[in-house]
């Protein structure tokens, strides 16, 4: 019995996934920037660290950018802890916001 050939053919666009990972790149250059601290509450050590989305995955946020992206204390459900703020209280969607400006400003200023 032969079978047809499966057809090899490129997307046109990246999936999401692919578009929100945050790449290997992305991760040192926030590593470096933050001095391994928690960018929000400054800890040295904590449960774990996250490297966190500051505009979500859900929204388009690119994980190839490291001013999209920040070091926070982990886990992110239901501990109490920097990312669990940052992504469920009002006030932590707030930071998030301001802190992208903020990196935004920070990579222009590096780029010139």
């Amino acid at each position: 019995m032969m079978f047809p050939k499966k057809i090899n053919h490129k997307r046109k666009s990246p999936k999401r996934k692919d578009v929100t990972r945050i790449t290997q790149k992305a991760r040192d250059e926030v590593l470096r920037r933050s001095e391994c601290k928690c960018e929000r509450c400054g800890r040295t050590s904590a449960y774990a660290f996250e490297v966190a989305h500051l505009k979500g995955a859900a929204q388009g946020g690119s994980g190839s950018d490291p001013s999209n992206l920040a070091l926070l204390c982990g886990p992110s459900v239901n501990t109490g802890t920097c990312h669990n703020w940052a992504d469920y209280t009002k006030e932590g969607k707030e930071w998030r916001t301001e802190k992208r400006k903020e990196l935004k400003r920070y990579y222009e200023q590096q780029n010139r």
